[in-house]
């Protein structure tokens, strides 16, 4: 039988779906650095949460490095902001060559070019849009 791997994994924002993300992972025994710079965010990561918690910019330099992000094996960037993400992942993929990077990007424009250079993008605006297309069209098959 194959042994699970532990990964390291540092998500960038601890709204609703970073602190989801750091909960989850840390639930199945991942190791799970959580960076936001608004200490009242972490109020979102629950009881068993066993990761740890850096309070700063995850653009800054220092940040990064608080956070151990040049031994992550994945970084997540789920800030509000789409050019926060988008510089985190930057950052992480080539000054700290972090193997996988995601980044949640809402504006469609960016989503393409930033995928050229390797960083997985999530768009929830192309996601949602699918899922509401797909919802019209079964209704009007359905006429």
């Amino acid at each position: 039988m194959a042994q699970k791997q532990t990964l390291f994994i540092v998500i960038a924002g601890c709204g609703r779906i970073g602190a989801f993300l750091a909960n989850t992972l840390s639930r199945r025994g991942h190791n799970v650095v959580i960076i936001d710079r608004d200490d009242a965010a972490f109020s979102w990561l629950s009881g068993e949460f066993s990761g740890f918690k850096v309070e700063g910019d995850a653009i800054e330099f220092a940040v990064l490095k608080q956070s151990k992000v040049e031994k992550a094996d994945v970084v997540v960037a789920v800030s509000e902001d789409d050019n926060t993400n988008l510089m985190v992942a930057q950052i992480a993929k080539t000054l700290f060559q972090v193997p996988k990077v995601i980044a949640r990007v809402f504006d469609r424009q960016k989503e393409e070019i930033y995928r050229q250079s390797g960083i997985e993008i999530i768009c929830p605006t192309a996601i949602v849009g699918d899922v509401f297309f797909d919802a019209v069209m079964a209704q009007r098959s359905a006429l």
